[in-house]
């Protein structure tokens, strides 16, 4: 048998049908990216790359890929005997590393003298990833995006759920992102994803969308934590149609203090994070909102700091960069529980994609969802 060498775009095509999609490289270099779905088989591992790198300067190439290639070989010897057990003959396997070099060859080499039908991609992952870069300059313009913009608080992270959970599209950059795109929106005990994993996973998000169908997302700015958002999605997403999500302030409050509980329960950790306002808000407006934390008094710091710093902040970031914020149609919520979310989410969902439905409160929600079932 011969290995056979699979061109990206043939094997982005096809991704689907591999038994396994297997990445030769060092754990370190998966944990950054990956192909979607694959699994880590390290020809080297982390230590391993390093020491042979160390030996190629100060020794010789010569000595390094000796003690290398007995490296690999008792790597690829362990993934033999921990993972191929169950594989039958039909298994295919798709298998990369940085390049499509030697540690990819090495193991594919093995697998396919054992019997298997294995396929290396060429270039490995950099040309997956130069694909998912030319893929991200494209893919935008091939979707209807429907934004929903709102003040801090207003539920449009929790009605982006609702919407998928109501069969559709939803494009959660947040989720993607593992924040919440505020001073306070690092998720606790869950860093974020690196730059390139995050285009991935918004390559992949792009690609099994129906262009015939809107996508839903909420306004970000340009970053989210310290990631950011490719140019050609965020120029899309700054020209496309904004649909304004409105709430008292009381409920927000309410609801803030239920998605930011982590805080309530960790105040140190919560005034650690207001110190990075003090460039903005000044020394003392933050050490007053840090005792009102202290005292426990979480509700009033919440409110204070939408009205004096979320609020006013938000209103001008929208209306300088999403062209139609002005014109966004409001959907009214008396608060984030789910009844609420679900007759908001019912009705933007059923509208007519021609003659797209503005949706008020409640009550107008279900009426315009009525009168369109009935057409």
């Amino acid at each position: 048998m011969t290995v056979r060498r699979i061109d990206v775009r043939e094997a982005i095509a096809r991704l689907a049908d591999f038994g396994s999609v297997i990445d030769a490289r060092s754990e370190s270099e998966f944990a950054d990216d990956h192909l979607p779905g694959a699994v880590n088989w390290p020809s080297l591992d982390d230590a391993e790359r390093a020491a042979i790198g160390t030996e190629y300067t100060q020794v010789s190439p010569f000595a390094a890929r000796k003690r290398g290639a007995a490296l690999v070989a008792r790597n690829i010897a362990r993934h033999v005997e921990r993972e191929l057990q169950d594989k039958e003959r039909d298994w295919r396997p798709l298998v990369y590393c940085w390049r499509g070099g030697q540690r990819s060859g090495a193991l594919a080499t093995v697998l396919d003298a054992i019997g298997f039908h294995v396929q290396v991609l060429e270039g490995g992952y950099r040309e997956f990833r130069r694909a998912v870069l030319a893929d991200l300059e494209t893919l935008p313009a091939q979707h209807e995006f429907q934004v929903l913009a709102g003040r801090t608080g207003s539920g449009k992270s929790r009605l982006l759920r609702t919407l998928a959970d109501a069969g559709a599209q939803v494009l959660d950059l947040e989720a993607l992102a593992a924040h919440r795109g505020s001073v306070l929106g690092p998720l606790p005990g869950q860093p974020q994803p690196s730059q390139k994993a995050f285009e991935s996973a918004l390559w992949s998000a792009l690609r099994g969308f129906d262009g015939a169908r809107p996508v839903w997302v909420e306004s970000e700015s340009r970053t989210i934590g310290r990631l950011r958002v490719p140019e050609a999605l965020l120029a899309r997403l700054r020209a496309a149609r904004c649909w304004g999500v409105e709430m008292p302030l009381a409920a927000r409050v309410a609801l803030l203090l239920d998605d930011y509980g982590h805080f309530v329960r960790d105040t140190a950790s919560f005034c650690e994070r207001l110190d990075a306002l003090r460039a903005l808000r000044g020394a003392a407006t933050v050490e007053h909102w840090q005792a009102l934390a202290r005292a426990g008094r979480h509700a009033d710091v919440v409110h204070e700091l939408l009205e004096q710093h979320y609020d006013p902040i938000y209103l001008r970031s929208m209306a300088r960069n999403f062209a139609g914020f002005a014109q966004a149609t409001p959907i009214a919520l008396a608060g984030g529980d789910a009844a609420a979310l679900q007759r908001a989410a019912a009705a933007l969902h059923r509208r007519d994609d021609a003659h797209p439905r503005a949706c008020g409160p409640a009550a107008a929600c279900d009426a315009a969802a009525a009168r369109a079932d009935a057409r």
